[in-house]
């Protein structure tokens, strides 16, 4: 296990962190991690630190999933890139991990993954839940022993999931498989429709948090059952009386009504008056008098000739309360459709109410909340919300550069979080180009908000590494109209860099129809490169600017803020769906 020293800054607290991650207490501050959410675990988070982790891994559904950008059209852009690849394959990295797995100290769960590999063989399947395995193990080594993990997935590999969540946690900590409607109906031919995905609740140890949470009860339901209605609310009616024994104080007659006519004995409901009077006090009530406190209080419902000696028996008002204890088929959290507001076009994305629930259930304010896969980010956005800490780990810059964007729009106020592994400097910008060309190339697009192109698609190289758009006026005639214009991104990442690039820029925008070109280099621009930028001329806005038509821009002048994108501004929400602001109580007083 690493040693590290070091502060780690969390607003006006910092926190020492020394000797090793053997510690089981965390800096008080949000993080997201770029890199291998293995690397970071062992590297980054302590023993023990983490009070839930929601990790909604790919599926090795043997698909790619494409992010979709806005267009300024309201259609989904041509800009859209490959987020992820859901493929996994045996090779030479799963065989190191592999081999990490037999030689780390659980044993059960070594001998279960030698059991699978005898069974499965070296194929796909095998390699991804390899992959799984190593990171579940150090997920159960950051979680706390009163905190929980709920993993998401579907039927591609949910059965042999649950066998190596069994030998990471032990069977013994399982809790649930939940099962979340995704979809109203699915065309499946040939077999019944493909509608749910699992989620698999397991606890650290027997004593884990747990917090009572409702949902609402659907119409139907409460037209059926809670059909009465007074003063107080809908109310619907239950038995005073249980079955059992037919002699003792409880089975004495109470107002005319003898429990023991019914082969039953009173059994007065004792929630409600511990609610109100304690549990103690409540304790030493005799049923007698327990029947008494809840007539007293307009708890018990008598028919018509019941009250004075009639044949009615008393029946408990069961008032209509927050809704009914979650369970485990969720029906009542839609996927996010294509109209949502929500939806980002990150592809696989979660419902914030999903994950909202989830988290009010299984952790506290204050908590950590942990997402190793965290996507486009809606479990740190629901960690935020219901004031939670948050860690959030991705492989991407793509789902880096989406999430910090999704925070800041979503909350305008007390949003504070920090971000490792991007490049905050010219040499690790360099690594970063030399180690993946394309994390490069997206990490640098963001620098300008700009959207990334095609990704690795082959023969996609049309010298385009991303597009912006912007809104200006223009006049026609004696008027201003609206348009909008595009900006092509062209991103260089050697150290070799010549005039004959900015040509070739300058040939793509005329061919694309782009009225800016932007050129991001990681090396200084030549004089001659300088020269041929200068005379592409420039783009002349109705507000009485002019803006270079080719803009060479540093990387090292980029993160120093010494230079920037120049555009016209007049609509700056053409590029990026943009998370709904979220109202806490500080926006609240504002508003």
């Amino acid at each position: 296990m690493p040693n590290i020293s070091t502060f780690i800054n969390a607003g006006d607290k910092k926190l020492v962190l020394n000797g090793n991650l053997g510690l089981a207490t965390l800096a008080a501050m949000n993080r997201l991690y770029y890199g291998d959410n293995l690397t970071v675990l062992r590297d980054n988070i302590p023993n023990e630190s983490v009070d839930l982790i929601y990790l909604d891994p790919p599926f090795n559904s043997k698909r790619d999933y494409a992010v979709l950008f806005k267009s300024p059209s309201g259609q989904e852009s041509q800009a859209q890139i490959t987020a992820f690849e859901d493929s996994w394959h045996w090779g030479v990295q799963a065989e190191q991990e592999f081999d990490e797995l037999l030689h780390q100290p659980n044993t059960d769960v070594a001998e279960m993954m030698k059991a699978l590999r005898a069974f499965l063989g070296e194929n796909d399947m095998m390699a991804y839940l390899t992959m799984m395995a190593n990171r579940l193990l150090q997920l159960h080594r950051v979680l706390k022993p009163t905190g929980s993990l709920y993993l998401h997935c579907d039927p591609t590999a949910s059965h042999y999931l649950k066998i190596v969540m069994d030998g990471v946690f032990g069977k013994e900590n399982y809790r649930n498989e939940i099962i979340w409607k995704r979809t109203s109906a699915h065309n499946d031919p040939n077999r019944w429709g493909n509608v749910h995905d699992s989620l698999f609740f397991y606890a650290k140890k027997s004593d884990y948090h747990w917090n009572n949470v409702f949902q609402k009860y659907e119409e139907a339901y409460l037209d059926v059952k809670y059909r009465n209605e007074d003063k107080k609310g809908r109310y619907r009616l239950g038995d005073l009386t249980g079955s059992g024994t037919t002699e003792g104080e409880s089975c004495k007659p109470w107002k005319g009504f003898s429990p023991v006519e019914l082969g039953r004995h009173w059994a007065p409901p004792t929630k409600i008056i511990e609610e109100a009077i304690g549990d103690d006090a409540a304790d030493t009530m005799s049923s007698h008098e327990k029947l008494d406190w809840l007539d007293a209080n307009g708890f018990i419902y008598w028919t018509p000739r019941g009250k004075g000696g009639g044949a009615g028996f008393p029946q408990y008002k069961r008032y209509l309360t927050d809704g009914v204890p979650i369970q485990d088929v969720i029906s009542d959290i839609s996927p996010i459709n294509s109209q949502a507001q929500e939806r980002l076009g990150y592809p696989t994305q979660k419902p914030l109410a999903l994950l909202e629930r989830i988290i009010t259930a299984s952790s506290n304010e204050g908590d950590v909340v942990l997402d190793p896969f965290c996507g486009c980010g809606t479990a740190v956005h629901a960690a935020q919300k219901l004031k939670r800490q948050w860690i959030g780990i991705d492989i991407t810059h793509l789902a880096i550069s989406l999430i910090e964007k999704r925070l800041k729009d979503a909350f305008k106020t007390g949003l504070q979080f920090e971000v490792h592994g991007t490049p905050k400097d010219l040499a690790s910008a360099r690594d970063l180009a030399h180690r993946d060309k394309y994390q490069f190339q997206w990490w640098a697009v963001s620098l300008v908000e700009a959207q990334p192109f095609q990704g690795k698609k082959k023969g996609a190289d049309t010298g385009i590494d991303g597009i912006k758009f912007f809104g200006d006026f223009i006049k026609v005639k004696n008027n201003a109209e609206y348009q909008t214009s595009k900006i092509i991104v062209s991103v260089k990442g050697g150290e070799n860099v010549g005039p004959t690039m900015v040509k070739d820029l300058i040939a793509t925008c005329a061919r694309d129809g782009a009225e800016i070109g932007l050129f991001i280099t990681l090396a200084e621009p030549t004089k001659a490169m300088k020269t041929e930028a200068s005379a592409a001329g420039f783009y002349e806005s109705s507000n009485g600017k002019k803006y270079p038509r080719i803009q060479l821009l540093t990387i090292e002048d980029l993160l120093s803020g010494k230079s920037r994108a120049e555009h016209p501004n007049v609509a700056p929400d053409l590029n990026f769906k943009k998370a709904k602001p979220e109202a806490d109580s500080a926006q609240k007083e504002m508003l």
